[in-house]
């Protein structure tokens, strides 16, 4: 049972959070961890919630250095600015994606590149840049421990939502995929508890999505041109019908994949799906 706001230690160097936020996409609440004891970095910060940002300053203890979000959801970045402004920390991260359901008020003074690393007293943390969720979305792994705090790239218990066009279905699979080359010890994901086995979680991850396009395709071949909302009741028939509409943002990241590689075209302006026949 993850307890909101009650700060657990899951190794010598690092505490975990968890903001009062639970909801359908959010699972028990966002997961804010906290990296180091004397100089210390808060890793997604979470919504700007008084009772939240408290807890973190109360763990924090007049320590915290640094604040790092892996990207700029409502839900993973918001409370930078009360943290900022309360103990003068660094803030790292990307800028806000040019897409729907972003935090416009993030200001970094440090902007993300690929491999740009923390190097404090008492850890190392490297960004690894992961579009797919959205494209301004980052991994960070604390090499001294080969756990890779995930951001909403990898969430326990669910799959993550693919909403274009700041999400791309392709960018995340590759993204997913490139996480292999790392020596990934466990996950620590921005909803749920600590993942282990995360080569086999990754591998898991990817032959899924890729078993979801394979459907995809097939539905297109099938049923000819067809609506998204056709589609979805296809794709998606082992997916409660609560959760379709949801599921029609990655079915759309899914087409719009299989249009880039020339397999499925988008017809205007009876707004239909169809295959593109293979080549001969």
């Amino acid at each position: 049972m993850l307890e909101h706001d009650i700060p657990f230690t899951l190794s010598s160097r690092v505490r975990r959070l968890v903001a009062p936020n639970p909801g359908m996409m959010t699972g028990p609440g966002t997961n804010t961890y906290l990296l180091g004891s004397e100089a210390v970095a808060v890793l997604d910060p979470g919504p700007a919630i008084p009772a939240h940002i408290d807890a973190i300053l109360a763990a924090g203890a007049g320590n915290i250095r640094w604040i790092v979000c892996t990207h700029t959801h409502p839900d993973h970045s918001p409370a930078w600015l009360a943290l900022a402004e309360a103990t003068g920390a660094e803030v790292i991260g990307a800028l806000p994606a040019n897409d729907r359901f972003q935090d416009d008020t993030f200001q970094p003074t440090v902007e993300l590149e690929d491999q740009w690393l923390l190097q404090a007293p008492e850890f190392s943390l490297r960004a690894i840049h992961t579009p797919g969720h959205v494209s301004n979305h980052y991994c960070f792994l604390l090499e001294q421990e080969g756990m890779l705090f995930a951001g909403d790239h990898i969430m326990n218990g669910s799959t993550v939502v693919i909403v274009p066009p700041g999400g791309d279905m392709k960018a995340y699979i590759d993204s997913l995929q490139r996480l292999l080359d790392y020596p990934l010890q466990s996950i620590a994901p921005g909803h749920g508890e600590l993942i282990p086995e995360p080569r086999e979680v990754v591998a898991a991850l990817v032959a899924h999505r890729l078993k979801r396009e394979h459907k995809t395709a097939a539905a297109l071949a099938r049923l000819g041109p067809a609506t998204l909302e056709s589609l979805v009741q296809d794709v998606y028939d082992d997916v409660d019908s609560s959760r379709h509409e949801w599921a029609k943002l990655s079915l759309s990241a899914h087409l719009i994949k299989l249009q880039q590689e020339g397999r499925a075209r988008y017809c205007e302006p009876e707004a239909l799906w169809e295959a593109v026949p293979a080549s001969r």
